[in-house]
């Protein structure tokens, strides 16, 4: 199952013929938007533990926070492991602590085996999702880089529009724990067979990126350029990059996490409520396609920046909203944002560093930015424990994302070594 390669000669790129880096898109496709749908999904099931076990809202979320920190800190191993043995047993292996761990989840009874099972295990399994797979078509695409990482990355947009619905009708038919098993089996079955569709790159197999032929038979490799990994950790638009990231998460996931509760909190159903976030993927279908090909016209730092300004909007309304109609407003301006960064971020690290080492690279950003999106959730889960309201954490989002659009702005390409 995960020996060497078949060779790829049944699929030719010259002359209209097809090229094999659109199977990659497209299996990534649907990875990203099983493991990232079910993931973004948690908070559908803040309600039903809480009400289970008198779980504290601090409580859970920080066992969400905990998680996005390993998933951060194995994102640099499996990014390391990937430019040097290729996609297909990581995201195997990726997948089988993923699905174990929500079949596990379903049996759960403690808080601390939610922190074990959901921490550790789903935190593992998630963390290949991206840098794996978003490093992977990196190599395989440079003109058409930005679109094919939006693609790519639309995946989780269409996870985050139909994984809450089903989720929360799964939980409201046959309870959480039946959501959980569910979501473990169709976690294992899907990641183990996808994944052996993934190829680390073009030019072991004697092809070029983005389709354009065949290397000359004596030509076995195509050089990746770029920065070497300890170059890129010594520039400081790496560490500007990581920092706008940084900023960005403790946004992105207090918002993911916390917005299903909060509706819930004005008095709004749940099945309502769970609309908001399903809208929020649904628009972020919409960011993550249009800015994933204006990334290839306008330039990664610029689509990242229009990306900002969208969050900040959304941001600024959100302290607003107590309504239904206004949280779909948010969801909607918010959402596009949303879809956008995550299109951006991995063509803007192969555009200031290549491709020498992305996986590695990218994996720093992802864990750096991981980080932020640890501290989010839990500090919010913390105020609204201390307060009994989000109105503080929703004053302090709008200023963090001012903040990252300023790193942003400061962004200016490195010189290639």
């Amino acid at each position: 199952m995960f020996g060497k390669t078949r060779d790829l000669q049944p699929y030719p790129t010259e002359n209209g013929r097809f090229f094999y880096g659109y199977v990659l898109v497209a299996a990534s496709f649907v990875l990203q938007a099983i493991g990232w749908g079910i993931y973004n999904s948690f908070g559908v099931f803040f309600n039903p533990m809480m009400n289970a076990y008198d779980w504290s809202r601090a409580g859970i979320s920080g066992a969400v926070s905990v998680s996005f920190c390993i998933y951060g800190l194995f994102s640099i191993l499996l990014g390391r492991l990937n430019d040097r043995v290729g996609p297909r047993l990581i995201m195997s292996v990726s997948g089988a602590f993923l699905g174990v761990g929500y079949l596990l989840m379903s049996r759960m009874t403690a808080l601390w085996q939610l922190y074990l099972l959901y921490s550790l295990l789903v935190g593992i399994g998630i963390s290949g999702t991206d840098v794996v797979l978003l490093s992977t078509i990196a190599r395989w695409f440079v003109r058409l880089r930005g679109r094919m990482s939006g693609v790519l990355k639309v995946g989780t947009g269409v996870g985050m529009l139909v994984m809450p619905l089903f989720t929360n009708w799964l939980i409201t038919a046959f309870g959480w724990r039946t959501a959980f098993f569910v979501a473990g089996i169709v976690v294992l079955v899907l990641f183990i067979g996808l994944s052996q569709l993934l190829v680390r790159d073009p030019a072991s197999h004697g092809l070029l990126p983005d389709g354009d032929g065949r290397l000359a038979a004596t030509r076995h490799r195509l050089a990746e350029t770029g920065f070497s990994f300890r170059q890129a950790l010594r520039n400081l638009q790496m560490w500007l990059i990581c920092t706008a990231y940084f900023l960005l998460l403790v946004c992105v996931f207090t918002v993911v996490l916390h917005i299903v509760p909060h509706a819930i909190d004005l008095g709004i159903p749940r099945s309502a409520a769970t609309r908001v976030l399903a809208t929020i993927g649904g628009l972020s279908i919409a960011g993550r396609f249009i800015m994933g090909f204006a990334s290839d016209r306008i330039g990664n730092k610029w689509a990242l920046a229009i990306c900002f300004a969208f969050l900040c909007a959304s941001l600024g309304w959100l302290l607003l909203a107590d309504r239904l109609w206004m949280l779909f407003v948010f969801a909607v301006i918010y959402g596009f944002a949303h879809g956008g960064f995550f299109a951006v971020m991995s063509p803007l690290i192969a555009e200031f560093f290549g491709t020498a080492a992305h996986g590695a690279i990218f994996g720093v950003m992802i864990f750096v930015s991981s980080l932020g999106g640890a501290i989010g959730p839990l500090l919010a889960g913390y105020f609204f424990d201390l307060t009994g309201s989000y109105r503080m954490v929703f004053l302090g989002l709008p200023v963090i994302s001012a903040m990252g659009l300023g790193a942003t702005l400061m962004l200016r390409p490195p010189a290639q070594p």
